[in-house]
């Protein structure tokens, strides 16, 4: 087993993990920001959204945009979004993660 530190963010797909090196802050998220992170056959449905140490709401305008793809939206802190991650996975649920940093 590795143990991978990824200090700037994290985007996870259902294929791979991504170091999100590039990562805004919570306030300057956009679908763009995620690079191609929704672009998985088949397409995901809903993006759990890490937003680091705590608990913080993004943008309207980045869910509004995240839904009109027909993605939902699960905003949490970075390590319940984890744990989440590992559960929802396990039940082969088709999610990404897009996890900011503590």
């Amino acid at each position: 087993m590795r143990d991978d530190v990824f200090p700037d963010g994290l985007l996870l797909s259902p294929v791979r993990a991504l170091a999100w090196a590039d990562a805004p802050g919570v306030d300057g998220l956009t679908v763009a920001s995620l690079g191609d992170l929704f672009d998985t056959e088949p397409k995901p449905e809903f993006l759990l959204l890490g937003t680091g140490a705590a608990l913080r709401q993004p943008p309207r305008a980045f869910v509004r945009a995240v839904e009109a793809l027909g993605i939902g939206v699960e905003t949490m802190d970075s390590r319940a979004a984890a744990r989440a991650w590992g559960v929802l996975r396990a039940e082969e649920r088709q999610i990404v993660a897009a996890l900011l940093p503590l």
